[in-house]
């Protein structure tokens, strides 16, 4: 039975690929020379969590601004994700559509439609929904960065410098002037105390 006869498959088809993206590795890393780095699927978490808390503060709708972060990088399960280096040579967000849009072909047309919206109200960048899913996607990558830092990985500082200047919301860019003196590696002392 294919996909285009039975909902149910066609979910679990969409669920599954949906999983691939435990397994693609973010390569923006790879050029910083970090061997194994997070997952896409490791990033879309963080991100959505910071997008949550972004979204509430600003006072935006966050369940939308969740759902953009979630589906954000959907299209990573097939097409994989391409550092800024490939992106200079490869039109991929032209195959970022082509590929979202064959992603959620098989889906029902009212749930198709939802995801259709939420991602051309992403690409916009128009509404303030959007304006915090972008802001959480760049800090969830400033925060990976000082972690990578703070682990041993020097070269993440380069990551600091650049980015921060697309951040639009005041709370990302509260966030970002925290982040400064941040050290990634003692939260978990507050919760665990050491004994003497």
């Amino acid at each position: 039975m294919t996909s285009r006869n039975n909902p149910s498959v066609a979910a679990l088809n969409f669920f599954a690929e949906a999983g691939l993206l435990k397994r693609v590795k973010r390569s923006g890393w790879w050029v910083a020379g970090i061997e194994n780095p997070e997952s896409v699927a490791d990033h879309c978490f963080r991100c959505a969590v910071i997008g949550f808390y972004i979204a509430h503060e600003e006072k935006v709708d966050s369940y939308r601004v969740l759902a953009m972060t979630l589906f954000n990088d959907i299209h990573e399960a097939r097409i994989n994700d391409l550092h800024k280096m490939g992106h200079y040579y490869i039109d991929f967000k032209s195959a970022e559509k082509k590929v979202f849009k064959d992603q959620v072909s098989a889906l029902s047309s009212r749930l198709r439609a939802e995801l259709e919206n939420l991602r051309g109200d992403y690409d916009s960048q128009l509404s303030p929904e959007a304006l915090v899913a972008r802001d959480a996607d760049i800090l969830e990558c400033l925060v990976q960065a000082r972690e990578y830092q703070d682990n041993g990985y020097p070269v993440a500082r380069k990551f600091l410098k650049r980015a921060p200047g697309f951040l639009r919301t005041k709370t990302a860019k509260k966030l970002w002037e925290a982040l400064q003196g941040w050290d990634s590696t003692v939260w978990w002392e507050n919760v665990v105390k050491f004994e003497r």
